[in-house]
């Protein structure tokens, strides 16, 4: 029996004259995907969009990989019949005998796309819950709260049958949205945040802030390994380091304690944005926006009067997508993304180094600006980015 797989679209199909490109860019991201396992061919009709393997392949992973591609509303494992009720029949009572037998009561949901098939969807349903009813004696209707929904689709070439109609990751297909640089800890914001902005179309860069001596290697294998997960999502993630130490040393032998953390976001927004642009500059790609974790209030590093500070050396927006977030809500998408674990493994990142005990939460810029005329920024920046490693992290491999 020849199974394939149904992929509806979500918000894609509202984006009228832009939806073929939406489309595009969705079916090319699901190509990437699958890339490796076996070959497929994909059509997309009315929302809709089938990819059949050629030949035999582990369906199962195909499923999984699937479920992690951002613009998928729903998606199914269906069963391909001819369009001729009999046969659809068949092929129901055999695809779904294992569902049916298990439960007690079931319903039929019928979709005639094609209008020249000559029975209408409420006969469908109807015919196919007697015949349905006549092949399992264990089973009764329930159209309310039913165990299992047999579900048939008429469409212009064949007909699909199956029960399951599996949640996809939603929002719009990576790459469709642009492209941002997300600063990356260690913590468990970050890579959150770098979620969110790709199922909002971003396709992502990562940058991260190492201190030897005062962070381990183990630290940035940590981080590295939260960007494999995050590109289980994202796909491949351009990956810059950099090393921070010399910045943070300077920082605190020339700039007020109470200040250190701000001036230290600074710092580091201004070497991400620079190197943005730098990519920008070769073609590599066009950076529009930098990413971050920033929770509203969560850390004195985050307070309004903070974050104004902070802003001041940009010129590119700056998204915080998880600035109205409760940590709660922030640690159930960690924990649905499986990058909590690995967030929570006990290794510093640089943003805990020569973290002052009472930090300003309301610093004014005029004082911040004044501290920093102690340090040679341009230099420090330069010697940053001329030591600053970069590589390609792809998705982890179970």
């Amino acid at each position: 029996m020849k199974e394939l797989f149904l992929i509806k679209e979500g918000e894609i199909a509202l984006k009228g004259l832009n939806r073929s490109n939406f489309e595009d860019r969705l079916i090319k991201n699901i190509k990437q995907k699958l890339k490796g396992i076996v070959n497929f061919t994909y059509s997309c009709v009315q929302s809709t969009i089938t990819v059949e393997p050629i030949g035999n392949c582990d369906l199962d992973e195909v499923e999984k990989k699937i479920a992690t591609v951002f613009g998928i509303a729903t998606y199914s494992r269906v069963a391909v019949c001819e369009k001729d009720f009999n046969e659809i029949k068949k092929v129901s009572a055999q695809y779904l005998k294992y569902d049916l037998l298990k439960a007690k009561t079931f319903k039929v949901d019928a979709k005639r796309s094609d209008k020249k098939f000559p029975m209408k969807t409420p006969q469908i349903c109807i015919d196919m819950g007697e015949f349905l009813l006549s092949s399992f004696s264990n089973l009764k209707v329930d159209l309310h709260n039913p165990d299992v929904i047999v579900r048939i689709e008429v469409r212009d070439t064949h007909a699909y049958v199956y029960a399951k109609k599996l949640p996809g990751a939603c929002g719009i297909p990576v790459g469709s949205g642009g492209n941002g640089m997300l600063l990356i800890s260690g913590g468990i914001d970050s890579p959150v945040a770098g979620w969110m902005m790709a199922k909002r179309g971003l396709k992502l860069q990562a940058i991260h802030f190492i201190s030897p001596p005062y962070t381990s290697e183990r630290a940035l294998q940590k981080v590295e390994k939260l960007v494999s997960i995050m590109a289980k999502w994202c796909g491949c993630i351009p990956f810059h380091c950099v090393h921070f130490t010399n910045i943070q040393e300077e920082i605190k032998k020339n700039c007020p304690n109470d200040l250190f953390t701000v001036i230290m976001r600074r710092m580091m927004m201004r070497i991400a944005q620079m190197i943005s642009l730098k990519q920008n500059e070769t073609g590599y790609c066009n950076i529009q926006a930098l990413v971050t974790g920033e929770s509203l209030g969560q850390v004195a590093s985050q307070t309004i009067g903070a974050l104004v500070c902070t802003d001041d050396v940009c010129d590119m927006p700056i998204l915080r997508p998880l600035i109205g977030m409760d940590k709660l809500e922030i640690i159930d998408i960690s924990k649905k993304i499986d990058t909590f674990e690995t967030s929570i493994l006990p290794y510093e990142d640089c943003c805990t180094v020569f973290t002052p005990k009472h930090p300003k939460t309301k610093p004014q810029l005029k004082f911040i600006e004044q501290a920093e005329s102690n340090l040679d920024i341009d230099s420090l920046i330069q010697k940053a980015i001329c030591d600053t490693k970069f590589c390609l992290i792809k998705e982890q491999q179970v």
